[in-house]
């Protein structure tokens, strides 16, 4: 079955409320926030080892008995550049954090450069959704 590398958008940076825990490499994320420095209206985003997702897109795989991955809660902030970006006030949807904790025969893995492979149905799901400027590719391995 074809698998997929997929590079979501990147629209933000690990925020200031991260708790990161430095003793394994890379450092795990134990608590997520995540600063918004844009967005573009993708539904599937990537930061610095954590993806997160609309609340709309988790409600929607928690439906598709896809494999790999948990949904939990994120806190989502947005900096000055952000603000100074959308005076009109943009707002965002609510965001989970999408954890990966697959392996290589689930819906969703890591491989060991930090990718991002999902399986055919999981690609399907997410292309259901706005994932625009996300970049995919055949994962070969």
């Amino acid at each position: 079955m074809k698998k997929y590398i997929i590079e979501p958008e990147v629209a933000g940076q690990l925020g200031k409320d991260t708790i990161l825990n430095y003793s394994t490499k890379p450092p795990i994320i134990e608590r997520l926030n995540y600063e918004f420095e844009d967005w573009l209206g993708d539904d599937f985003i990537e930061g610095f080892q954590c993806f997160i997702c609309s609340e709309r897109l988790a409600e929607y795989i928690k439906n598709q008995k896809l494999t790999g991955y948990i949904i939990d809660e994120c806190k989502i902030t947005k900096s000055q550049f952000f603000n100074d970006l959308h005076e009109d006030g943009l707002e965002l949807p609510r965001f989970f954090w999408f954890k990966i904790i697959g392996k290589e025969n689930d819906d969703f893995f890591i491989v060991p450069n930090s990718m991002l492979v999902v399986s055919k149905q999981a690609l399907d799901t997410l292309q259901a959704f706005n994932i625009d400027r996300c970049r995919i590719q055949e994962y070969e391995n």
